[in-house]
């Protein structure tokens, strides 16, 4: 079972479930291809007004299924195809989606989790979610772009807590960072989330259309040169040792002591 993520529309929402309850709805390769062709779909429809994104049965996303990394994560070539393709696919395809996205999160939101939040034009969240990316403990870094994206949206100093610590955030905190636009009683999310879906549903598509790409031309517009130079250097790394960790000896102990249920000996 690969889970999958499920698309259904109504009264021009359109709501994607990530489904893979088993390892609370975390990332298999199947379901980030799934995620680019539906997102993709969303881009082509004139129907589609506003997008509500949540995971089923109480969480999010995990981060991602760590059942079948050893599948591929050991060599860099398959290593990298994984990231700049199959996960950077279904990312690329929600951010390039010019309709208005709003995330629906509870439970936990981790790693893949907060990455496909990231790509979200208006996060809810009820008060006992949680927010984080403790690969670290799994013995590998998160992608460049995939880290670009997380930092932009969380702001610098929570990235680095996240990853360099594994620190776990609730839902308060992430709000006051900037990350979420609302934190509900877990009682109250479900609705008002459907609510905020109905009143954008209502809204002058064109409009919020044209307002997504100038919000995605602001977001890409040049930096200061220091600021240009580390985003060179960055695409530097990326492309050429990025996923130069593949068959180290970290890497696959932090995926075989999860998999056995120990802690890493690192």
């Amino acid at each position: 079972m690969h889970g999958s993520i499920r698309f259904k529309q109504q009264a021009g929402v359109a709501r994607v479930t990530i489904s893979h309850p088993p390892r609370f709805n975390a990332m298999s390769r199947v379901m980030w291809r799934e995620l680019r062709s539906v997102f993709e779909n969303i881009q082509r429809s004139s129907d589609v007004r506003c997008v509500v994104i949540a995971g089923e049965g109480g969480n999010f996303c995990a981060g991602g299924d760590i059942s079948e990394y050893a599948d591929f994560r050991f060599q860099e070539a398959t290593l990298r195809d994984f990231h700049e393709h199959d996960v950077w696919g279904g990312l690329q395809a929600m951010l390039d989606c010019d309709v208005p996205i709003v995330a629906r999160i509870e439970g936990n939101c981790m790693g893949a989790g907060m990455e496909m939040a990231s790509c979200c034009d208006i996060r809810l969240s009820c008060e006992s979610a949680r927010f984080g990316a403790p690969i670290a403990k799994l013995g590998f870094p998160m992608a460049p772009r995939e880290a670009a994206l997380v930092a932009r949206e969380a702001g610098l100093g929570t990235a680095r807590q996240m990853l360099l610590a594994a620190t776990i955030f609730s839902a308060a905190e992430m709000k006051a960072c900037g990350f979420l636009s609302r934190v509900l009683a877990d009682d109250q999310l479900a609705a008002e989330t459907g609510d905020a879906a109905h009143r954008i549903s209502k809204l002058a598509p064109q409009a919020a259309r044209l307002n997504k790409q100038t919000i995605r031309a602001l977001n890409s517009a040049p930096a200061p040169a220091d600021i240009a130079q580390s985003a060179t250097n960055m695409i530097a790394v990326d492309s050429q040792q990025a996923y130069a960790y593949a068959d180290s000896a970290e890497h696959r102990e932090g995926i075989q002591a999860f998999l056995e249920k120990r802690k890493p000996a690192f």
